[in-house]
């Protein structure tokens, strides 16, 4: 069996879908998106793609080794998120060609079903309860929410409290018997975090994510010190040496994005890599299908994931798409009471709808189509983090 094309889909609301085609009719899917990147990152597929036409699609870490080192330049979201959806096609191949999902592969699996959060938005602590309500009504057990919109590095106690009483606002809704996290988005810098982590303790969060940013790694180990409430963070750690320094900190939670930290090869590895640290993965996820198949292919294959992210209703799908849109049987992402049952079909157990990635595609194309990240700025006119 040989490869004989890899071909680049850009929907909305902010995908990229690659599909590698083979000379025996096997073909495969991943999605290596980059939010606010995809052009970029489409070009990347195209150039590594280069050098696997003709190669044998099941030669996963062979070629693994090749995208992510034959470059003299290695590394970084845009290089790791093409090599993390090739990546993926290529295991959806593998399991294919088998007749088995991806996590027989990876060593069979640990368990049923997977734990899965939403996401609840809204800005003051009425709307976030609301939404809270909502979910729980759908028969999830665990949410995640912002902690805030834009802070200033030092804010004041008025904001404090705001951040304070919007999530006891979704506490109260969710009660002690289901989880909170909350995700600080790297808004937040680190003298901030400090004092909002001791504010937040008593309700209890699962955990609290990218507290500060990651270009800021020195200061983690402190944030980490300065709290009884499990730190996560790693949507922008691109590898398992990306990843050493912050289980070095104490981290509790790693949070590798399939799409963005190598694919399921890398993962893997980083779920390996955070046993050895007593941390847990709840792999970062606000994307499509694709991506989504994979993580939960990993998730049932590791002995120490925790929940997993899902993008359904979130708020960036509101171009007209959502995570079941371009799936041939949705079923498979079937939530029951807050978990999502092990995928039994080969390969990523999804069956793509080719022709609905194509018409989308095209849509976008014509239209121009293309997310980008907010930019937002403070009352002085600075820039602010998103």
């Amino acid at each position: 069996m040989k490869i004989t094309a890899l071909t680049t889909y850009a929907v909305a609301p902010r995908w990229l879908f690659v599909r590698i085609d083979t000379d025996e009719g096997v073909t495969g899917w991943g999605e290596p998106a980059l939010e606010g990147r995809v052009r970029t990152v489409a070009a990347a597929v195209d150039e590594l793609g280069e050098l696997l036409i003709g190669a044998d699609p099941l030669r996963i870490e062979a070629h693994w080794q090749l995208l992510t080192k034959a470059g003299f330049y290695r590394g970084g979201p845009v290089l790791s998120s093409a090599v993390g959806g090739i990546d993926q096609a290529l295991w959806d191949i593998a399991g294919k060609v088998r007749g088995v999902p991806v996590h027989e592969l990876l060593g069979g699996p640990l368990r049923d079903r997977v734990r899965v959060y939403t996401w609840i938005g809204g800005d003051g602590a009425q709307d976030v309860a609301e939404q809270a309500e909502r979910k729980v009504a759908e028969g999830f057990t665990a949410v995640k929410m912002n902690a805030s919109a834009q802070l200033r590095p030092i804010d004041t106690p008025a904001a404090v409290e705001q951040v304070v009483r919007r999530v006891a606002a979704v506490r109260d809704v969710l009660g002690p018997d289901r989880d909170l996290a909350i995700d600080f988005h790297g808004r937040v810098s680190t003298p901030m975090a400090r004092r909002l982590l001791r504010l937040l303790e008593p309700l209890a969060p699962m955990f609290v994510e990218e507290p500060i940013l990651p270009e800021h790694a020195a200061n983690l180990a402190s944030v980490v010190e300065s709290t009884a409430i499990p730190i996560a963070t790693g949507e922008r750690l691109y590898s398992r040496w990306d990843f050493r320094a912050a289980f070095e900190a104490g981290i509790a939670v790693a949070q590798p994005d399939i799409s963005h930290a190598g694919g399921i090869s890398e993962v893997r590895r980083i779920a390996a890599q955070a046993e050895t640290h007593d941390a847990f993965m709840a792999p970062h996820c606000p994307l499509g299908p694709v991506a989504l198949a994979a993580a939960l292919q990993v998730d049932f294959a590791i002995p120490n994931v925790l929940v997993q992210e899902q993008s359904l209703g979130i708020h960036y799908n509101g171009e007209g798409s959502d995570l079941l849109d371009y799936l041939a049987d949705p079923s498979v992402f079937e939530y029951r009471d807050g978990w999502v049952e092990r995928p039994r079909g080969p390969g990523l157990g999804i069956e793509v709808d080719a022709n609905e990635i194509e018409r989308a595609a095209a849509w976008a194309a014509e239209n121009g189509f293309e997310w980008r990240t907010p930019i937002w700025h403070h009352d002085d006119g600075g820039l602010a983090e998103w």
